[in-house]
Parts: C-alpha cells; sequence; structure tokens
C-alpha cells in the first residue's frame, strides 16, 4: 500500500462530475419516461377503455370504468328483450328521444337502446342526482318493485326504475333514460367505449 497523500482537489471533480452526470441522466429521462403518459388533453376527455365480453354469459354484467363513470355491459337473455317491446307505454322516454344527443347515440336510438339486441353498454348513474341503481334482473314482485317487475334496475337513492334498455318509467323521480356511451365493436368479443367511428 503506498502512503502517499491523497489529492483533494482530483477528488472534488470526480465528485462534481458524478453528480452532475446523474443529474443530467435524470433531467433527460423525465422528459422521455413524460412521453408515455397521456396528455392533459387526453385525460379530461377521457380515453376510451376495451372491454373484453368473450365470457359473459346471457343475464350476466359486467362493469368497466370509463372517465371515472361505471359503465355497464349486460347481456340480454331472449325473454328480456321480449319484454323490452311490451312495456313501452310504461316508459317516459320509451324512444330515446328526450336529450337525444347527450345520452343517447343515433346507432343506440332503438327499443333496444344498443348496436346488437343482446348486449346494453349503458353508464350507470342515475339521471336524478348521480346515485348508482342497483340491478334487478330477476322478474317478479320484489322490494320496492312491482309485482309484475320484468326486470331492469332500482335506484336505491330515490326509487326511480330502468328497464332492461335503462329507460326510465314513467312518474319516477329520474327525468332521464340512464346514458349510452359512445362506442362500437372492435371484434365479436371487445367492446371499445368511448370511441364509436360509426357516429
Amino acid at each position: 500500500m503506498s502512503n502517499q497523500p491523497v489529492d483533494q482537489s482530483r477528488r472534488t471533480w470526480v465528485t462534481i462530475a458524478c453528480v452532475t452526470g446523474g443529474a443530467g441522466g435524470v433531467a433527460a429521462a423525465v422528459p422521455f419516461a413524460l412521453t408515455f403518459q397521456p396528455s392533459e388533453r387526453a385525460r379530461a376527455a377521457g380515453a376510451a377503455v376495451e372491454a373484453d365480453i368473450s365470457t359473459l354469459k346471457e343475464g350476466e354484467m359486467i362493469t368497466v370504468e370509463w372517465r371515472g363513470k361505471p359503465v355497464w355491459i349486460v347481456k340480454r337473455t331472449p325473454a328480456q328483450l321480449a319484454e323490452l317491446e311490451k312495456i313501452s307505454a310504461e316508459l317516459a322516454d320509451p324512444d330515446s328521444q328526450r336529450k337525444a344527443d347527450e345520452l343517447t347515440p343515433q346507432y343506440a336510438r332503438n327499443h333496444h337502446r344498443s348496436i346488437k339486441p343482446e348486449i346494453l353498454v349503458t353508464v350507470g348513474i342515475c339521471t336524478h342526482l348521480g346515485c348508482s341503481p342497483t340491478a334487478k334482473f330477476q322478474s317478479g314482485a320484489q322490494p320496492s318493485l312491482p309485482d309484475s317487475w320484468p326486470g331492469g334496475f332500482l335506484c336505491p337513492c330515490h326509487g326511480s326504475t330502468f328497464d332492461m334498455a335503462g329507460r326510465v318509467y314513467k312518474n319516477k323521480p329520474a327525468p332521464d333514460n340512464l346514458e349510452v356511451p359512445p362506442h362500437m365493436y372492435l371484434s365479436d368479443t371487445k367492446i371499445l367505449i368511448g370511441e364509436d367511428k360509426q357516429a
């Protein structure tokens, strides 16, 4: 081992070079990493969300989040679809005419309010005061529902009821049908929510 004195000026220079180089590397990496994140405009608009419905069975529902809101995807049974045409007289807006441009895209302005009759895509927020309704798909008498209930959704906050197409019943606090978000099919089993090239 050598007992020569350490050159302090050289040690200081090496330390400064290492610290400066490390800081420069971090400074260069931060803008690069930020390019992978959505822009402020994209975050505000809410990026589209892809949903896989390959395992969704008749009578089942899945929930995905889009723009911070729950979006329900329901695969309706043939019996549930048949009921949709029978109950029009009981609904406040059976043809989705109210606030149509805001709540129902053109391709969903039909009695099943969907692109494919069996698949409902709707925002799970009541149009009254923003509560989240609960799924009541079973038909028949149940608490807070009429004996002739055909299946649908019940808002637990103030009792608004919606059919299996998200259409509100007459004389309920909710003024409008549930919102159908813009959406499109990427394939038979994949739905893109938040974008609709056909609109």
